[in-house]
């Protein structure tokens, strides 16, 4: 009998805590970005590549150490690829090791937004464009200083801007 009761207290919990993360990342959205790119799906599928689609649309992932920017070392700016919005300069980036380009922190605090993800019988904070709301990755707390945050992100989510000198 306890168990039974423990089990939908745990339930009702994550029923709960998934509205509340959804309701919570819908205002932080609202409040960081007021222009909003707003695109049907097939619109989203004609001007992103397959993987594109899959990772900031379906909310998918490249396998490690196959990405584009992993081995990226150029000065200059990344921006979401399916909106063009800055998200990441390459000064932040760093070699963390996971086979995902990973960065300390993003441009400003209004390029992203991050709420909870349960997804997958996993525990983490997945880390959207606030402009588009394209799947970017995730961000953990094993990052170096000064943030100590880890922002593990997807090659295909990025579009590269080389600095001019």
């Amino acid at each position: 009998m306890k168990t039974i009761l423990i089990l939908r207290i745990f339930i009702i919990s994550m029923i709960f805590l998934s509205f509340n993360n959804h309701k919570l990342f819908s205002q932080k959205t609202e409040n960081k970005m007021k222009e909003k790119v707003e695109k049907t799906e097939s619109e989203w599928k004609c001007i992103l590549s397959d993987q594109q689609y899959n990772v900031l649309r379906e909310k998918g992932t490249e396998r490690a150490f196959t990405g584009e920017f992993l081995d990226n070392h150029e000065k200059g700016m990344y921006y979401c690829a399916a909106c063009n919005h800055p998200l990441f300069n390459s000064d932040t980036k760093f070699d963390s090791g996971t086979g995902w380009p990973s960065y300390f922190q993003p441009v400003s605090d209004s390029s992203i937004v991050m709420y909870s993800d349960h997804s997958h019988g996993m525990n983490r904070t997945e880390v959207i464009c606030a402009k588009c709301e394209g799947h970017l990755g995730h961000v953990f707390k094993d990052g170096p200083e000064p943030t100590g945050l880890r922002y593990c992100i997807n090659s295909a989510a990025l579009k590269f801007i080389k600095k001019e000198e």
